[in-house]
């Protein structure tokens, strides 16, 4: 028996509008206008199609990254590492969707500053609280001998 070589069905170097309409739903809350955040699509150096959802300006990182690799979808966080990989596009979307924080950025920087504040109170505020405590534990024998 003789076995022919076929090639492989190269995928075009653009994605459908169904693959999109998929990625961009899954990722409606990041992408939603007050967010900053943006979407680019791109191609690997070997034709394989990307979508970056981008972090907002000025530095614009990759946050994630879904690449169409033949007839797999894989999903990559900003730092190249690997979080999903399907054939199937809405489980990868799925994941996708639970991977991109939910807290926008400047909520994440009030949290931030109101951490700093309340240390910053608490360290100024300690001593006189160590000292009252002292004073306190000082007191309640003598207070006792009257009762």
């Amino acid at each position: 028996m003789s076995v022919v070589a076929f090639e492989r069905k190269q995928n075009s170097g653009e994605w459908s509008q169904r693959e999109l309409s998929t990625i961009l739903a899954a990722l409606s809350v990041a992408t939603a206008p007050g967010t900053g955040r943006e979407w680019e699509t791109g191609t690997t150096e070997k034709g394989d199609v990307q979508f970056y959802l981008l972090s907002p300006l000025p530095d614009q990182a990759c946050e994630l990254c879904v690449s169409r690799i033949g007839d797999r979808y894989i999903l990559e966080d900003g730092f190249g590492r690997l979080l999903f990989e399907h054939r199937n596009l809405d489980l990868v979307a799925l994941h996708a969707r639970a991977a991109v924080p939910s807290t926008s950025w400047l909520m994440v920087r009030a949290i931030t500053l109101w951490c700093a504040a309340r240390s910053a109170v608490h360290e100024r505020a300690e001593p006189w609280l160590v000292e009252g405590e002292e004073l306190f534990v000082q007191l309640v024998p003598q207070l006792a001998a009257f009762a």
